[in-house]
């Protein structure tokens, strides 16, 4: 058989006819089923290829992913369109057959250096960044990195400070005021605390919770949504560092409306999709000083008219502490 010149479509039937004369199958087709009886649904768990969704009925079904979306990541917070046996009984299976287009997605980075990009969650409206006052220690280039990576995405930034009662909340408190964001302080000796303050904060809102291990966060999502069950984990004594107690991001509903969404403790978050003008607009309390630097300044030493760095020594220890956290991330996204 020679092989048709002409449109795509004669190149295809070709193509398709090879197959079927080499492998014995029925000829594939790019056609795809329209899946017009599917149901639409809210993705609020991942767990090695299989995906717990919620109907728009509420019924909780579990489901794995069409063939036509193999290359296509589905995340907590996707809105899918689902097919199959959707009975929400145990050992049925659906399967999602399209992504709806997503409002926003909140990404990281390996580090600094990796391009590559993973989607943590979509469709959040609010990025609730869980620091505690110590035990681990707080580390304010690490909010500054959920900053970035929040206001980027388009997502609203706002703090938790943990364990109050262990140390003062002043410095982060300040560190939140001077960066423009709400913070709540909440305790861990049951005394009260901003806990119904930051619930209404969360009410009929998508929020993502993220923060290093052992800060509390699981602690805290137990807190907003009782029976939840969120694995709680201590902090070790040697390393000081916190043991990864949730090991997939769960969408869990709060009572009086909305959803947080818990994911996996980390203790790092890299930057290196976001570009350098991101960074710059991840410090809205800068801006003054950025918009007097002159015209490609990446504030580095070489930039002698570097307006930022000037300010940096008259600043306060929480405006310099954000100078110097802007200079040290544009550094490094100039060497990625």
């Amino acid at each position: 058989m020679s092989r048709p010149t002409g449109d795509d479509d004669w190149i295809d039937a070709y193509e398709e006819s090879l197959d079927q004369q080499e492998s014995g199958h029925k000829p594939r087709t790019k056609r795809r089923p329209r899946h017009e009886d599917a149901e639409k649904a809210l993705v609020i768990g991942v767990d090695r290829g299989r995906y717990r969704l919620q109907l728009e009925s509420g019924t909780a079904v579990t489901a794995n992913r069409a063939k036509e979306l193999r290359r296509e990541a589905v995340v907590v917070g996707d809105h899918v369109d689902v097919v199959g046996d959707l009975s929400g009984e145990e050992g049925t299976l659906g399967r999602v057959v399209r992504i709806h287009p997503r409002r926003n997605v909140l990404r990281r980075s390996a580090d600094d250096t990796d391009q590559f990009e993973r989607v943590i969650v979509a469709n959040a409206d609010q990025l609730l960044m869980v620091v505690a006052t110590q035990d681990p220690e707080p580390r304010t280039r690490l909010i500054d990195r959920y900053l970035v990576a929040a206001l980027d995405a388009g997502i609203t930034p706002i703090l938790c400070i943990t364990k109050t009662d262990l140390a003062p909340a002043d410095f982060l408190e300040g560190y939140a005021h001077g960066a423009g964001i709400e913070s709540f302080a909440l305790r861990s000796d049951g005394e009260p605390d901003d806990l119904e303050n930051l619930r209404s904060a969360l009410t009929n809102r998508t929020t993502v919770a993220v923060g290093h291990s052992g800060v509390g966060k699981s602690t805290l999502v137990n807190r907003l949504v009782p029976g939840a069950l969120r694995d709680v984990g201590g902090v070790n004594v040697h390393t000081g560092r916190g043991r990864h107690t949730s090991s997939s991001s769960r969408a869990l509903p709060l009572e009086q409306g909305g959803w947080i969404i818990d994911t996996p403790g980390v203790r790092s978050f890299g930057l290196g999709h976001v570009t350098p003008e991101a960074i710059d607009q991840g410090f809205p309390d800068l801006q003054e000083y950025l918009s007097q630097c002159p015209r490609g300044c990446q504030h580095q030493e070489p930039d002698v008219d570097c307006a930022l760095r000037s300010a940096a020594d008259g600043a306060d220890s929480t405006t310099a502490a954000r100078i110097d956290s802007l200079i040290r991330l544009r550094a490094l996204a100039g060497s990625s």
